[in-house]
């Protein structure tokens, strides 16, 4: 089956993996054309896809993340990029990857249960272990345990950040478990192509990202994930050709990034990133930005939250874009990269969580990012590597991770915003205009309709964590 005919069946996908709140309800509600057994393959691509969009979108990318970190800027409508938000601007993603993504990934795991399928059982709790991952990077205290049954628990009660790690952690070791090359084949996997050695890789990588989320706050559970996958014998990532990410096919099936400017100009690179990338002379600037259509050509970012009005007064055809490449119908939602993974297993090293040289998995972390965009002439990687503000520093090892990570994320907004808030680095200046009293967001604020149809539980989350601000500080986010 091909992606192209995989993704004409994601609707009825989606509709089948929806639950009602009351048997009675579900019984009268049923579709008469929808099947009483769905099949776990249009489950799992519906999943994968609607997860994909959720997590490179506008709404939680390039509305908000990526306006955080400086990656992107607003040049028109620029109230995002000031931190101007309510109860009701985060609500897509929650209201997403809960009544549908966990959803759909349950009755696959369920589904898998019932055909003794191991391989379907370990990759949903996989796909379901980073989804879970995205909504506690950004809210911090969240519904795990209960979550996504509804016939059980209609209000599902909020489990602590830490607990949510921990959790997924257990959910990713019973995957690896799970996982069997030789086991029984995968349809709908429009990831890996139902390859599971290549899904047994990325359970690593994710339990080593988690790992490293509560490694300030956990270090020796976080030393103990690194241990335990070292004696399971499980590999990580060996080169981009393991890197995770689903790639868009042509409309209406094209990356949401490409959607999204097909009708809007309103967004523009950082000057922020444009600004280090030129100071580093970076071999990605030309890939990660577009030149400026009025001469002089060059590559021209826009202040992160200005006024609309001194936004707009820079000119559209004077100020850059973000590159071809990441506006591209199928560039890639990439989830986990091979430069990601180098980089946590360079800072593991430098925690004492695992041995090795960190300092060369660094230095070959940024040669995978480099890779990973075409950057391959020796010459020019080996300049680029040469800078001393390049070169890594064992006695600041966030700093040098953070930069360059921060630059290896660009685009993955959602993961370079739970990564700059743990390594604290790079060091970044609050928006122009912006309205957090020169604070930045450290987090997304829940969607008001927890606050009227789940308030018991949603109270109880916001008493233990905090207030429920963008400048609420994260468990996982260590002073």
């Amino acid at each position: 089956m091909t992606m192209k005919t995989i993704y004409k069946f994601i609707l009825g996908a989606l509709l089948l993996g929806t639950a009602s709140c009351k048997k009675e309800l579900a019984n009268i509600n049923k579709n008469p054309n929808a099947t009483e057994n769905p099949q776990p393959d249009y489950l799992l691509t519906a999943a994968q896809k609607l997860t994909a969009d959720a997590y490179w979108g506008v709404d939680n990318n390039l509305n908000s993340s990526l306006l955080f970190v400086q990656h992107w800027a607003k040049i028109q409508y620029t109230d995002p990029d000031r931190y101007i938000f309510n109860n009701s601007s985060f609500t897509s993603l929650w209201k997403q990857l809960y009544s549908q993504s966990i959803t759909d990934l349950n009755k696959v795991i369920a589904i898998g249960d019932a055909q003794q399928n191991k391989n379907y059982k370990g990759v949903a709790l996989a796909l379901r272990s980073w989804t879970f991952q995205i909504l506690t990077d950004a809210y911090g205290d969240i519904p795990y345990k209960q979550a996504g049954n509804i016939d059980s628990f209609l209000t599902p009660a909020y489990d602590t950040q830490r607990d949510v790690y921990l959790g997924l952690l257990n959910d990713l070791k019973t995957a690896q478990s799970l996982l069997d090359p030789s086991g029984p084949a995968i349809a709908g996997d429009v990831i890996y192509g139902g390859k599971i050695a290549s899904w047994k890789k990325f359970v690593n990588a994710l339990r080593l990202r988690i790992a490293l989320r509560i490694a300030d706050q956990e270090p020796t559970l976080a030393g103990q994930v690194l241990a335990d996958i070292k004696s399971e014998g499980g590999g990580y990532f060996e080169s981009n050709a393991d890197l995770a990410a689903l790639v868009y096919q042509d409309s209406p099936n094209q990356n949401p990034v490409s959607l999204t400017f097909d009708t809007r100009q309103d967004y523009r690179i950082s000057k922020t990133i444009v600004d280090r990338l030129a100071a580093l002379n970076d071999p990605r600037l030309p890939v990660y930005a577009q030149v400026t259509d009025d001469a002089p050509h060059g590559y021209v970012g826009v202040p992160n939250g200005l006024l609309t009005g001194n936004a707009n007064n820079l000119g559209l055809s004077k100020t850059s874009r973000p590159g071809d490449y990441f506006r591209a119908p199928h560039a890639p939602a990439v989830i986990v990269s091979y430069a990601e993974v180098l980089f946590g297993l360079s800072e593991a090293v430098s925690r004492g969580f695992t041995t090795g040289d960190a300092a060369d998995l660094y230095k070959q972390a940024v040669l995978a990012s480099l890779d990973q965009y075409g950057i391959k002439d020796a010459t020019v990687t080996g300049n680029y590597l040469a800078q001393a503000s390049v070169q890594y520093n064992a006695a600041n090892y966030k700093k040098s991770i953070g930069d360059q990570k921060w630059i290896a994320l660009f685009g993955q907004g959602l993961e370079a915003f739970a990564e700059w808030r743990r390594l604290d680095y790079p060091q970044l200046t609050p928006a122009v205009a912006g309205t957090l009293g020169g604070k930045f967001p450290l987090r997304f604020i829940y969607p008001g309709s927890e606050q009227s149809l789940n308030g018991a539980s949603y109270t109880k989350a916001v008493q233990h964590q905090g207030d429920d601000l963008l400048t609420t500080r994260l468990w996982f986010d260590k002073n």
